[in-house]
């Protein structure tokens, strides 16, 4: 499974946070508490320069809470409260299109979701390239998509993490977007990442989310951050007459909704300092503990949050 095409030394080396723009904070933190054995570690109002940091100043003052399990207490889901907007449905637009958390056991996890406020998207099945890894897909309460994922197989061997709880951490972040070679190589040229080969993927998912045709192949792929189990994955949404994927609507000044935004470690970040929305600046609280941070518009509209750490 370790089918790499390149081995570079990637300049990301890890995820911070994994963010969730929600109408509704209080039913998140229920869900995600109840069902999927998250804490919340931290809580507050989102600071105003932070707000502006991320391009979304309405964000300001607004209510957000940080959630880890505790097999994974230091790898975050984050919830900030943004307006709604009518007529969102995950899978359809630009941007961050998912988030996958690996897991100990996908089918005890998909009988734990039958009894919640999830809507199961997906019901467990093997991937088509890689059999040994078992995914089901669900929505949230804000529309955020969420794959989890188990490794059937040989753990050690996997190009998976290890789950140390039943439900662990998010481990791919999953981006869609109408030029796939543009965002592929923005991410893996900028910051050296491992590739893997190039699929086209019939991904039953996506195509009922889009009205698409059961035959219609997605190009996708991954690529790897440079600790062991990080990694992108990198979707072609099909663009044109009578298709609908577009980019993601967002209330006036606010973090988009659902999958809304991503944090990434980096031991290089002076190499996205020029495209930032406001100068990196140090910044406290959790997951940032004192480090420089800014945040970029990706290739696909995507807000990439970009922390920095030591080399």
């Amino acid at each position: 499974m370790s089918d790499w095409t390149s081995h570079g030394d990637p300049l990301l080396t890890r995820f911070r946070f994994a963010t969730i723009g929600a109408p509704d904070i209080g039913v998140i933190e229920d869900q995600y508490c109840s069902w999927l054995g998250y804490h919340v570690r931290e809580r507050g109002t989102v600071d105003a320069g932070l707000a502006a940091s991320w391009g979304a100043p309405a964000a300001a003052g607004c209510p957000y809470i940080v959630m880890s399990t505790d097999g994974a207490s230091q790898d975050y889901i984050r919830v900030v409260q943004v307006g709604g907007v009518p007529g969102y449905r995950p899978l359809t637009t630009f941007g961050w299109a998912a988030f996958e958390i690996i897991v100990d056991d996908v089918h005890e996890v998909h009988d734990r979701l039958r009894q919640s406020g999830f809507e199961i998207l997906a019901e467990p099945k093997p991937l088509q390239f890689m059999p040994s890894i078992v995914a089901m897909q669900a929505a949230g309460p804000a529309g955020e998509c969420l794959y989890f994922t188990m490794e059937s197989g040989d753990r050690a061997a996997s190009i998976l993490p290890s789950p140390r709880s039943l439900i662990d951490r998010p481990f791919i972040l999953v981006i869609a977007g109408p030029d796939f070679d543009r965002l592929r190589n923005w991410y893996c040229d900028l910051f050296d990442l491992k590739r893997r080969p190039l699929r086209d993927s019939k991904i039953r998912l996506v195509q009922d989310a889009q009205g698409l045709d059961h035959d219609h192949v997605i190009r996708m792929t991954t690529a790897g951050l440079r600790e062991h189990g990080y990694l992108f994955e990198f979707d072609e949404y099909p663009v044109g007459p009578g298709l609908i994927a577009a980019p993601r609507p967002r209330a006036e000044g606010d973090l988009p909704p659902g999958c809304a935004m991503a944090s990434i470690a980096t031991v290089a970040l002076d190499r996205v300092a020029d495209q930032a929305i406001t100068p990196p600046v140090r910044r406290d609280g959790i997951g940032y503990e004192g480090r420089r941070a800014c945040t970029v518009l990706g290739p696909a509209g995507e807000l990439v949050e970009f922390i920095e750490e030591a080399e």
